[in-house]
């Protein structure tokens, strides 16, 4: 049975590896021969920064860590600790006789939560070789952290755990005698536990508090075993984690994976993400602008709907709220996702202003400009003309384009979708035009 101090610890806590062939996941970095792994065997560590979502194992990483190296390990936390906890750490490992003539492995949890000033005073120390850092944090250190930090350190990026590794980790649990629950006679089905993990996102943590939860909360049957049934775990764990931190890296990676799929014209991967934003707590009005720039940028001409039906989704989505604005940005993202896509448009614009910016685009040919005034006629405005309406067809051969840049062409239409009704008019236009030759 769990002796008390192990019982008052969480069994997140208590299951926490406690050597590299204990550590589940993550072969990519601490797998056989792996940068990571290598570090850590032959106790030379450089500074590291370890990013990725909650219960992926970089705190287990640390505790491991600090198990195996001859180093000196001091652990601070960002949301708790200034810089006056940083420069205590500092005066210890510059102090021989404190740190014994050993390097300071320092690990700092969630260091993207130190301010500038917090992270400028770790940095020479860092620079120096004085301690080396371990930082975590679930946020992109590229963007959370200071760059000359960042610079100076290793960065590795851990992923979420896969089913199977929750599943692994979790007998773990169930077997071990020691820390887990190997002398509770538990009974779970692999298909419980497979719902466990499916339920968790790829949360180490949530699946292990889920378990937990499980046991303590369950009645032992008549031959005394607990057991934990699909019904037990849906009441513990409610629904299932979503990975995504509006604020965060995950927001800017799901906002661009819908886009790209809209792009793509996969309305499936795009309604997906739609969900994970909307169920993440996105900000509904942010999402319509998207669809609504994904319509006039990707789908353009090709299909002049998808813009109108894109801005009355936004319309309507900012009018009556969530639950009911998910329907109207659904029918958006999916009509942008299944329109044809021309960016004829959007390239039209660009290649225009490029013009503007970088030449002599001329001035407004006369005949096109208006004479409000008695006596600009006679000074050519607006002399010579023509009202298209006036002619066959309703088009006329003039000059619209200044000389500078009369040669130039802007938009090039696709063919594809409506913009082949674009083409047919516009080589009408062109034929009527010759006509007048």
């Amino acid at each position: 049975m769990l002796d008390e101090d192990l019982l008052r610890q969480p069994l997140p806590y208590r299951m926490a590896p406690r050597s590299l062939d204990e550590y589940v996941g993550q072969e990519h970095i601490v797998g056989k021969g792996k940068l990571l792994r290598r570090m850590i065997e032959a106790d030379r560590l450089s500074s590291v920064i370890l990013f990725g979502p909650p219960g992926t194992g970089k705190t287990a990483l640390a505790r491991l860590i600090a198990h195996c190296t001859t180093s000196k390990f001091r652990s601070l936390n960002a949301v708790t600790s200034g810089v006056s906890d940083i420069k205590a750490v500092i005066e210890d490992a510059l102090n021989p006789i404190i740190s014994e003539g050993r390097k300071t492995v320092l690990f700092i949890d969630e260091i993207h939560r130190f301010n500038k000033l917090q992270q400028d005073a770790l940095l020479p120390y860092v620079e120096d070789g004085t301690v080396v850092l371990i930082g975590a944090t679930t946020e992109n250190p590229f963007f959370e952290v200071n760059k000359a930090l960042v610079s100076r350190s290793t960065v590795l990026k851990l992923e979420p755990l896969t089913d199977e590794n929750i599943v692994t980790i979790l007998k773990n649990a169930i077997n071990d005698k020691e820390r887990g629950y190997g002398s509770t006679d538990v009974k779970i089905s692999d298909s419980t536990l497979s719902k466990i993990a499916a339920l968790s996102g790829g949360d180490a943590r949530n699946s292990l508090k889920a378990l937990e939860l499980a046991v303590m909360t369950t009645a032992p049957d008549n031959t005394g075993a607990i057991v934990i049934t699909d019904e037990v775990v849906s009441d513990c764990m409610q629904k299932r984690t979503v990975i995504f931190d509006k604020d965060g890296e995950s927001h800017y990676d799901n906002i661009s994976a819908m886009i790209k799929s809209m792009r793509g014209s996969d309305p499936d991967a795009a309604v997906l993400y739609l969900a994970r934003a909307l169920e993440g707590g996105e900000d509904i009005e942010f999402l319509a602008r998207r669809i609504l720039i994904c319509a006039a940028e990707d789908v353009g001409l090709a299909n002049p709907n998808a813009l109108l039906i894109a801005s009355a989704a936004y319309q309507a989505a900012a009018a009556v709220g969530m639950p009911e604005a998910r329907i109207p940005l659904a029918e958006a993202c999916i009509l942008v996702a299944s329109s044809p896509k021309s960016n004829a448009s959007y390239l039209a614009v660009d290649k225009a202003l490029s013009d503007v910016r970088s030449m002599d685009t001329g001035t407004v040919p006369m005949h096109l400009r208006n004479a409000p005034a008695k006596g600009m006629e006679d000074l050519g405005y607006s002399v010579g003309y023509k009202y298209p309406h006036d002619f066959p067809g309703h088009v006329t051969k003039q000059q619209y384009m200044p000389d500078a840049v009369k040669d130039r062409r802007y938009y090039v239409p696709t063919g594809i979708g409506y913009e082949k009704n674009i083409i047919e008019y516009l080589n009408y236009v062109e034929r009527m035009i010759n006509k007048d030759d």
